[in-house]
């Protein structure tokens, strides 16, 4: 496969059904927080509830982009993914799928709604920190630009849940005369039909959502497995014609000659010197180049690792120069600039459809299965009333209004973080904080505190364990 040999190939079978079982596991984790509200209203049974939420987190998948995904595979230090050793990519890769599916089993087991994307990440983020301790190695680093975005992401989304789903909650009561929505549920009893159809719309919404996001992180880790293992066939996408990347780097390279070098400071002289370089080892590398099979692995490397210092280092200037009040250059100059730095970055920042479809069956299939310890937790253990009509709509709007704007801007979330806090925020509208369970809001905090430290020491061990197995 792909011109491994038998062992290799094995390998990579192996990391690719790790990859969807952690999609899997993903799906059965996090189904709780799109059918809870109407399990528990008894506006869908829940067989019915966890197949429709199934088929929108399939769909989510398939129509939500690739800018989350991209996100995940930019976390990790750049040489990691153009590491030559193909057994130092085992390492990352088995150190970050065991680490994830370990603690999601682990966590679904307790019954604990815990977040699969918080999982991910501390992963990731264990496996950077690990590189940096290798000899040799002090410079690598993760890329701590996105981590910022990411942590502030994961920090403040709970938030967001919790007082946006409160203060809904209050605005409900004083505009909706019909009380029946802030009742408990007869039990047996389906609601009324523009209450269940509420319901059920604020389900899809969720389940769609969770798709286009944690769906997202399942094509980032199979990506990232597919580039560190057979980097000659994705480090690029062999689909596109290497004479349209040709062409937008020879003119990013004619551009670069209207920029006064006299505009900038030193530093950035050296940095924009060091842009054109790597603008012609691509130019010379593609050269003649028809398809993309045409040439080695190094060279495919080579190419994404120029690329990706390009792309990096090119929006630091563009920064500078509009930051720049005396700048030669014009918007004009930099939107120019910025398209073609954008069709050069496609060139790496893709998924081919069979990885996206893989992902969005397993997220899907996992999502029919094991959903009833979590839904427990999120129907009665949150809050000591029961769920009402009003609660369940308000936790799962906010929640995936959250969740979709978070993708927009390729930003990985909590889904289980978001929802759970909404639900948290619902109850304490109805009767302030002491309607809340603080046992179980207590177990779902301590498990966001300690899930990213732990699965970063873990993941990072086990890197270093697996380097020095493969060595």
């Amino acid at each position: 496969m792909f011109g491994l040999d038998l062992s290799l190939t094995l390998l990579l079978i192996f990391c690719i059904f790790a990859a969807l079982s952690f999609e899997f596991i993903n799906g059965f984790h996090d189904t709780a927080n799109a059918v809870a509200t109407v399990i528990y209203t008894h506006s869908l049974k829940p067989r019915v509830a966890v197949i429709w939420s199934g088929i929108w987190n399939f769909i989510g998948v398939n129509v939500g982009g690739i800018a989350v995904a991209i996100g995940i595979i930019n976390l990790l230090p750049l040489e990691a993914l153009t590491d030559t050793s193909i057994y130092h990519s085992i390492s990352m890769i088995l150190a970050l799928i065991f680490t994830a599916i370990i603690w999601n089993i682990g966590t679904w087991y307790l019954g604990i709604p815990c977040s699969s994307s918080h999982t991910l990440l501390g992963s990731i983020f264990g496996v950077g920190i690990a590189y940096m301790l290798l000899p040799g190695s002090h410079d690598i680093a993760l890329n701590w630009g996105k981590v910022k975005d990411v942590g502030l992401s994961l920090l403040i989304s709970p938030l967001i849940g919790f007082f946006m789903a409160m203060f809904l909650m209050f605005l409900l009561k004083r505009v909706i005369k019909n009380k029946v929505i802030f009742k408990e549920p007869p039990a047996k009893k389906a609601p009324p039909m523009w209450i269940r159809s509420v319901l059920v719309l604020t389900c899809t919404f969720v389940s769609f959502s969770h798709g286009s996001n944690d769906g997202q992180k399942g094509v980032g880790l199979l990506m990232i497995i597919l580039i560190a293992i057979v980097p000659v066939r994705f480090a690029i996408d062999h689909t596109r014609d290497p004479q349209t990347l040709h062409q937008s780097i020879t003119k990013m390279h004619g551009m670069l000659a209207n920029v006064n070098n006299e505009e900038l400071s030193a530093t950035d002289r050296v940095e924009f010197a060091t842009i054109k370089t790597l603008l012609d080892s691509l130019d010379n590398s593609l050269t003649g180049v028809t398809s993309f099979a045409e040439i080695s692995k190094k060279s495919s490397l080579d190419a994404r690792r120029d690329i990706l210092l390009v792309s990096k280092k090119s929006e630091t200037l563009l920064k500078k120069l509009t930051e720049n009040p005396t700048a030669s250059v014009n918007n004009s100059w930099v939107s120019n600039y910025r398209s073609e730095l954008k069709e050069v970055r496609s060139f790496t920042e893709y998924a081919p459809i069979w990885v996206i479809l893989a992902i969005a069956i397993s997220l899907g299939l996992g999502t029919m299965v094991g959903w009833k310890r979590i839904v427990v937790t999120i129907g009665e253990k949150i809050g000591k009333s029961h769920l009402t009509y009003a609660q369940g709509a308000s936790a799962e709007l906010i929640a995936a209004t959250t969740i979709s704007v978070s993708s927009w801007f390729g930003l990985p979330v909590s889904t289980t973080h978001v929802l759970s806090s909404g639900v948290a925020g619902t109850m304490v509208a109805e009767n302030g904080t002491r309607n809340l369970q603080k046992k179980t809001v207590a177990a779902i905090g301590i498990a966001w505190l300690v899930t990213l430290p732990v699965t970063i020491l873990f993941s990072g061990v086990l890197f270093l364990v697996f380097r020095m197995i493969f060595a």
